[in-house]
């Protein structure tokens, strides 16, 4: 191995592997750093003093990282040898944790308030509803201390919604009458256009995930979206089939594809995600629970139990392969986190369903007693009253129900998935830059309007 040698005061700068440059002794002795003309990794430098104490060199070890300008090899001067060693790497920031500030009686009120409104507008408060449900997540959701905002209005909603139904209506009609038609020659010639709008509905899913992304702001810098829905679509399409074909076994793989083109089409500022999750570990996640489906179906009480569980295998799947540039997540959701959350649900259900049948027979009773009902096979198609006291309660229970899953399904769901997630590599987001146009919401208009808006 070649050897060079600076001396300087008696003493030697012995560099096993290194090149120095002609002007090292002069920078030496100028008080700079030496100039490395070449390195052969790894590389030492070596400080001995001279002569030897007591017949013994004492040898000073110093790593050297790279070619170029060295401030950590020595600082010396004319007289005096003055080594400083390489300090060692700062250990790696621990990941950081997700906070949720958020105060769930509040959230309890505002989706009630929010559900009494829906019913005296005839649903359209529903919009008003849905901002003020993401403003409170988003609002109250901190990363490293910052928490996210949502800047969607419900304007947008609305509009984008009256623009969607403008265009549905219509083909909705022709569906309707196209169909009719084409049954009477083939029982299942209506198809395509099934198969049409649900090709249509992954386009407005995609879409409509465009719009809250570019509503959805860190630290000053907003999300963003490019891509194709139409491309989006075919590819949802195409993995459908797949799906249908194995029964359900390429399910794993269809939800990897999806995700990867979304997350690859997905920005923060001057960030661009990825996805990181393959369909063949999913599968190994749950493949058991495909094989024992079957047996969900027969004995529904076990539904509850393996939906949940596969909910949660799914978000700590998904969850541990979202990148946005240097930033990664990762999740220790357990498996059974979900349980106790959809059993709540489908016991809230059954004392909804309990109070409606009490309801009704309470409101029967009540307008036979007072001579109202009429007789007959009949009687309760013609009793007006008792159709109206009907139909009320009908739409309590629906809108409690909506209390209860968006309380549930969407806020404790939230709470829980938060609690467990952890960022990585955080500083990869500092110096970000701003990014991307917003969205129109029509997407999401189209998404509401084939009812597959979601959250």
């Amino acid at each position: 191995m070649e050897r060079s040698e600076i001396r300087d005061s008696g003493r030697r700068y012995r560099c096993p592997g290194l090149r120095f440059a002609p002007s090292g002794l002069r920078s030496v002795i100028s008080r700079t750093p030496f100039r490395v003309e070449s390195c052969q990794k790894p590389a030492e430098i070596e400080v001995k003093s001279n002569p030897p104490i007591l017949g013994i060199d004492q040898p000073l070890i110093y790593s050297l990282t790279g070619i170029g300008q060295h401030p950590e090899v020595a600082a010396v001067n004319d007289m005096q040898w003055a080594p400083i060693g390489s300090e060692p790497l700062p250990p790696p920031l621990p990941p950081t944790r997700v906070d949720f500030t958020g105060d769930r009686s509040l959230f309890r009120k505002m989706v009630t308030k929010g559900a009494m409104l829906e019913l005296v507008t005839f649903g359209f408060y529903r919009f008003w509803l849905v901002t003020d449900i993401r403003r409170h997540l988003w609002s109250n959701t901190a990363i490293d201390g910052d928490a996210a905002e949502y800047t969607g209005r419900a304007k947008e909603l609305l509009v984008g919604f009256l623009f969607a139904l403008a265009i549905l209506v219509p083909i909705y009609l022709a569906y309707f009458l196209v169909g009719i038609e084409f049954e009477r020659w083939q029982g299942f010639a209506s198809t395509p256009l099934f198969i049409s709008f649900y090709a249509f509905g992954q386009f407005a899913i995609f879409r409509a995930r465009r719009y809250r992304l570019t509503r959805t702001v860190w630290r000053g810098v907003r999300f963003w979206m490019d891509g194709s829905g139409w491309a989006y679509a075919f590819r949802a399409m195409a993995w459908g089939l797949l799906v249908f074909l194995t029964l359900g076994l390429a399910l794993p793989w269809r939800e990897a594809s999806l995700e990867r083109y979304k997350m690859q089409h997905t920005h923060y500022g001057d960030l661009r995600g990825d996805f990181e999750g393959d369909g063949w570990t999913f599968f190994k996640r749950g493949w058991w629970l495909w094989l024992l489906s079957p047996i969900a179906v027969i004995i529904f009480p076990l539904a509850p139990f393996f939906y949940a569980e596969f909910k949660a295998r799914e978000w700590r799947w998904w969850l541990d392969g979202i990148r946005i540039g240097g930033v990664s997540l990762s999740s220790e959701l357990p498996h059974d986190a979900f349980y106790g959350v959809y059993w709540k649900v489908i016991g809230w259900w059954m004392l909804l369903s309990v109070v409606f049948g009490l309801y009704l027979g309470g409101a029967a009773w009540l307008v036979n007693a007072v001579g109202m009902a009429p007789t007959g096979p009949d009687a309760i198609a013609r009793s007006i009253p008792l159709l109206v006291v009907m139909v009320i309660g009908y739409l309590a229970i629906v809108l409690a129900m909506n209390v209860v899953m968006r309380v549930y399904l969407q806020h404790d769901i939230w709470v829980k998935v938060l609690e467990t997630l952890q960022v990585h590599d955080i500083g990869a987001a500092a110096d970000v830059q701003g990014r991307g146009d917003l969205a129109s919401a029509l997407g999401e208009g189209f998404a509401d309007g084939l009812d597959v808006a979601g959250f």
